[in-house]
């Protein structure tokens, strides 16, 4: 199992930024993925989660409508969408899953075993 994420940087307040996330060793059709964040000095949290096997999604409520998270254009990549950036999102960012995880809300509240290097996101002026 391999995830790897891509598309971070600098962004204003205010912005808009996508991150993807390849999925390789397995098949996007049961385990739940997810993108989580830990910024400095702070615990890692989960921002958004995906039920790969009927597309249900999860959002806790600081990102709730502000975050998307969905299948890429890509083949087995996941992506997240994240606008009206604050310097409060500023972290690194990882996609993880857990491959005897099915439910978007069950892997958003946990640790998953399998992460993917992250790129780090900076919302400044």
């Amino acid at each position: 199992v391999q995830l790897q994420a891509s598309g971070g940087g600098l962004v204003q307040p205010g912005g808009s930024l996508r991150l993807s996330c390849a999925a390789s060793g397995f098949t996007l059709n049961r385990p739940a993925v997810g993108w989580f964040r830990q910024a400095p000095g702070k615990e890692r949290e989960a921002v958004s989660c995906l039920s790969t096997n009927n597309d249900i999604t999860y959002y806790p409520d600081f990102v709730k409508g502000r975050f998307t998270i969905s299948r890429g254009e890509t083949k087995n990549t996941i992506d997240l969408q994240m606008t009206n950036l604050t310097p409060e999102d500023t972290a690194v960012y990882f996609c993880a899953t857990d491959l005897g995880q099915a439910s978007s809300y069950a892997l958003c509240h946990s640790r998953p075993p399998n992460w993917g290097q992250g790129p780090l996101v900076t919302v400044s002026s």
